[in-house]
């Protein structure tokens, strides 16, 4: 088989590091986490990654667990990690597989990332001070005199790319929206194959639930309350992992085990519903394996015909 890129994006618990799994050992491939939380070592229970075992096993994994708590990673920084990496996949001989579910990740590699120049300190600490200052409505409104679009697409909550798209005007001159404009594929067109896993709602959230369950018997709380005494920034993106800032409600006696457990099931229900309303918005064209375990269905993926872009 000729060396290619397969992209298999999909919810939490899906099945997509199973699928990935299946195809590396199948194809002679290596697999590239595309999962933003994944990324960061202090949560390998909670965020499901492989074992260090099965990440240097016969199917080598890349960027999973590469990256401290206290770094708050973005897009762009995960695609200047991903794209040299597949390159040298491929150079192997080998096929590149990028599994994950981060969807963002997924469409800067197949629509293009803004080329965005570094915005200085200085800038996204006037921002913060900001936003501090004015609370996130005030900050929004201010933010859509420059940047409507983003001010009208980031969603409610989201410090981080609320503050982004201030930084990128205000050190930039130009705005993030118009940025992103101008983008081009990190991956030629032709060049992959990508699959959406979408098993059954109900089936999945079940699995979801047991998964919690398993986690918070086999490390969960133990990786939480590392996180706690470390004393990190709340607005970071690993302090953001679902399940984090439930379980923390425990570990500080606000919650009882239940009552914490209970709300990081629901919460992971929540983000479930987001990740798939998602993925069918931004990749309604790409092929969809609904089987519940879609190891079973990878020769059918392996069938698809090329280059089947959103």
């Amino acid at each position: 088989m000729e060396p290619r890129i397969w992209l298999i994006a999909g919810p939490t618990a899906s099945g997509k590091s199973a699928l990935a799994a299946r195809l590396a050992r199948e194809t002679g491939g290596e697999v590239v986490g595309a999962d933003s939380m994944q990324l960061y070592r202090d949560l390998q229970v909670l965020t499901a990654r492989p074992s260090p075992t099965e990440l240097q096993g016969e199917a080598p994994h890349h960027l999973m667990g590469i990256a401290d708590a206290a770094e708050a990673w973005s897009v762009g920084r995960w695609v200047r990690a991903a794209e040299p990496l597949i390159a040298e996949i491929l150079a192997r001989g080998r096929p590149a597989i990028v599994a994950g579910g981060t969807g963002l990740y997924f469409a800067a590699l197949t629509e293009g990332l803004a080329d965005v120049p570094e915005v200085p300190p200085e800038v996204r600490a006037e921002t913060a001070a900001t936003y501090d200052a004015l609370g996130e409505d005030a900050f929004r409104q201010t933010l859509a005199g420059v940047d409507h679009e983003a001010a009208a697409r980031i969603a409610p909550g989201d410090r981080q790319r609320l503050c982004r798209a201030w930084e990128v005007h205000a050190a930039t001159g130009v705005s993030l929206t118009e940025w992103q404009a101008r983008t081009r594929p990190v991956l030629a067109p032709g060049s992959w194959r990508g699959v959406v896993l979408e098993p059954p709602r109900p089936a999945l959230y079940d699995r979801c639930d047991a998964r919690l369950e398993w986690m918070v018997a086999n490390g969960a709380l133990d990786e939480v309350r590392a996180l706690m005494a470390r004393g990190l920034a709340p607005e970071l993106p690993a302090m953001k992992a679902v399940g984090v800032r439930e379980l923390a409600d425990h570990v500080a006696g606000r919650a009882s085990l239940q009552e914490a457990l209970a709300a990081a099931q629901r919460e992971t229900r929540r983000y479930v519903k987001r990740q798939t309303t998602w993925l069918r918005h931004r990749m309604a064209g790409w092929p969809r394996i609904t089987a519940l375990e879609p190891e079973a269905q990878w020769r059918q993926f392996l069938a698809l015909e090329p280059a089947l872009t959103p």
